[in-house]
C-alpha cells in the first residue's frame, strides 16, 4: 500500500470568493484529490460563518465535479466536527480574521482534527486566513485592527507566510520590516491569484490563475532582506512546466 501524501495548497488570494468567473485555482485543487468526485468541505470560521460567503461557495462548487459541504462551528453538525471532517477528501478554509479563526479552532480542538486529516491524506487548502493558518507564523491584519502584526499559525508548514502580497500596498513593506527585524522568520509570500502547493512539506508546485502574478521567497541575510521571485505555472495555458526561480533582487532595508 502506497504512503498517503500530505498536501496543503495555500492561496495568496483568489479562488471562488475573489475570482467568481475564474475557476482555475479551484479546479486545480479538486484535481489533487484521489477521488473522482471529491467531497469538499468549506470552513468559513474566519468570516464568522458568513451566510453570503457560504452561499458563494455552493454557487461555485455546485458547478464543479465534486460534492460540496460546509462546517459551521457556530451551528455544528450532529456528532461534532471530528466525524464530519473525517469523511472529506478536501478541506477548504475561507478568508477573514485569522486571529479569531484560530482561537475558535483551538477551543474546539479543530487544530488537532485538521492535523489528523492532513496526515490521513485529506487535501488542506484555503486563501488568505485559509493560507496563513498552515504556517508557523505570518503577517496578519486581524491581530490589531488596521495594523499588520505577527501571528502564530498551526505550524504544519515551516517558516512565515504573507498572502495578498500585491493586493494591499502596505503588505510588502510591512512583511520586509518584520523579516528584517527578526520578528518574523524567513518565508514565502504570494500575490493574489497564486497558489503554493506543498506535498509532504516540500513546495512542489506554484501555480496561478493570473498571468502576471508571482510568489516570492523572502529572507534575511547579513542584515539585509532578499526577495527571490518565483514565476508560477499559469493555469490558463496548456503548456506543462514546473515553477522555477527567475531572478534574485536585492533590497536595502
Amino acid at each position: 500500500m502506497s504512503q498517503l501524501k500530505r498536501q496543503i495548497i495555500a492561496l495568496g488570494g483568489g479562488g471562488f470568493s475573489m475570482e467568481a468567473d475564474n475557476p482555475l485555482l479551484d479546479q486545480y485543487i479538486l484535481a489533487q484529490s484521489t477521488s473522482q468526485i471529491p467531497k469538499v468541505c468549506f470552513i468559513p470560521t474566519a468570516s464568522g460563518d458568513s451566510d453570503s460567503y457560504i452561499r458563494r461557495f455552493y454557487d461555485a462548487f455546485n458547478q464543479l465535479n465534486c460534492r460540496p459541504s460546509h462546517l459551521s462551528l457556530f451551528r455544528p453538525p450532529v456528532g461534532g466536527p471530528d466525524s464530519f471532517l473525517r469523511e472529506k477528501d478536501i478541506i477548504y478554509v475561507g478568508g477573514g480574521s485569522t486571529f479569531n479563526m484560530l482561537a475558535i479552532w483551538k477551543a474546539w480542538k479543530l487544530d488537532r482534527v485538521l492535523r489528523q486529516a492532513w496526515e490521513n491524506g485529506t487535501v488542506l487548502c484555503g486563501l488568505s486566513a485559509g493560507s496563513l493558518c498552515w504556517f508557523e507564523e505570518g503577517l496578519s491584519d486581524s491581530v490589531v485592527p488596521g495594523q499588520y502584526a505577527k501571528l502564530r499559525g498551526l505550524g504544519f508548514l515551516k517558516g512565515s507566510h504573507c498572502p495578498h502580497y500585491d493586493g494591499e500596498s502596505e503588505r510588502r513593506p510591512a512583511y520586509h520590516q518584520y523579516v528584517a527585524s527578526n520578528e518574523l522568520s524567513s518565508g514565502i509570500a504570494a500575490d493574489d491569484g497564486v497558489a503554493l502547493h506543498y506535498t509532504d512539506l516540500r513546495l512542489c508546485q506554484v501555480i496561478s490563475s493570473r498571468p502576471a502574478a508571482k510568489a516570492y521567497r523572502v529572507s534575511l541575510e547579513d542584515n539585509k532582506v532578499y526577495e527571490e521571485v518565483i514565476s508560477p505555472h499559469y493555469l490558463g495555458t496548456s503548456t506543462e512546466e514546473v515553477w522555477r526561480p527567475t531572478f534574485l533582487r536585492f533590497l536595502e532595508r
